[in-house]
């Protein structure tokens, strides 16, 4: 996002705790506080402060939200708050929009995500209310999906040309059919950006890409990248699911096509688009996903962060074939 706007012309503060990456953009004034006003220095350093626009892009919990709008809702004339796909309470329709509803909090003043993150989603709704609430009709809320491409410390997407690249034989989940939405991290950067300059206002679902990407297509837009003979081997969710090797501990991004998560891959981004969303290609965000990975330390590129092990890979793919066989 900063990128986008520093290309567009823009000046841009920053504020953060300066404990990650402090050392990007040195030429940019950079503000110092945190999210949490009970903690340091809090939100001091943006007390009468006046911007064009606000782009928040690190919210999670509703009370951190709510204490920066309200702080910079007299002196700024538009919020965007970046969200996430996870707010929505169900996944089980495909094609819904934006008008579905959210998830709920047991307890809103519950400021922690859960043992398995079950209370980000709806964290996140209430994040959204609380910037809305503050700024009223200057609210934009970005609801991305995965967020995918370079410089993705999560290597969940990052996985997939990586295991091509390695050749073999590979699990390939689900059927080729299957549908998968992500969003390039630069495109969705130019979007906020673009919704900061316009003033919109509203909620959009930034998923893409731009045209329908199936499983099938993904993994061969990873094998264009590397340059490699494709060699999938589909295997069933159900039978993943007894393996214990569904969701990102085993397979990252793609999410079975089926019962509860059905809608999962398959969000409306018509209002993002006709908003000015636009995507490049699977191809471009394949292509610069690998071309980043590559340029990392040795010692970075030894182990994954996401994605199953080779070794537990090898496991199903012979349980599964003594299953076809037997």
């Amino acid at each position: 996002m900063v990128e986008a706007a520093k290309r567009r012309g823009h000046t841009v503060t920053l504020f953060n705790r300066g404990k990650h990456n402090a050392d990007w953009f040195p030429e940019l004034e950079k503000l110092r506080g945190d999210r949490d006003p009970k903690k340091g220095e809090g939100l001091k350093s943006l007390e009468g402060r006046k911007f064009d626009a606000v782009i928040d892009d690190c919210g999670y919990f509703p009370r951190h939200v709510k204490a920066s709008a309200e702080l910079l809702a007299p002196n700024c004339g538009h919020y965007t708050f970046i969200s996430s796909i996870s707010c929505y309470a169900k996944n089980d329709v495909e094609g819904a929009n934006e008008d579905a509803a959210v998830a709920t909090m047991p307890d809103p003043t519950l400021e922690e995500m859960g043992k398995n993150y079950e209370y980000y989603g709806s964290l996140k709704a209430l994040c959204e209310q609380a910037a809305e609430a503050a700024f009223e009709k200057r609210a934009c809320v970005i609801r991305p999906g995965f967020i995918v491409g370079p410089k993705d410390t999560t290597d969940r997407f990052t996985y997939w040309p990586v295991r091509v690249v390695r050749g073999g034989n590979i699990l390939a989940p689900g059927a080729p059919t299957d549908p998968v939405q992500v969003i390039d991290v630069r495109d969705l950067g130019e979007f906020a950006v673009h919704a900061a300059e316009n003033g919109t206002v509203g909620r959009f679902n930034a998923c893409g890409p731009g045209e329908r990407l199936t499983m099938g297509g993904l993994l061969e837009s990873c094998a264009r990248a590397a340059g490699t003979q494709l060699s999938p081997t589909w295997v069933p969710a159900d039978f993943l699911a007894e393996q214990g090797e569904q969701g990102d501990g085993g397979i990252p991004i793609w999410v079975p096509y089926t019962g509860d998560s059905k809608g999962f891959h398959t969000w409306s981004n018509q209002r993002a688009i006709d908003a000015g969303l636009k995507f490049r290609s699977i191809d471009d965000t394949v292509a610069a996903t690998l071309a980043w990975w590559f340029e990392q330390p040795a010692e970075r590129r030894k182990q994954l962060r996401a994605g199953i092990s080779a070794e537990a890979e090898a496991r199903v793919l012979a349980a599964w074939s003594k299953r076809k066989t037997g």
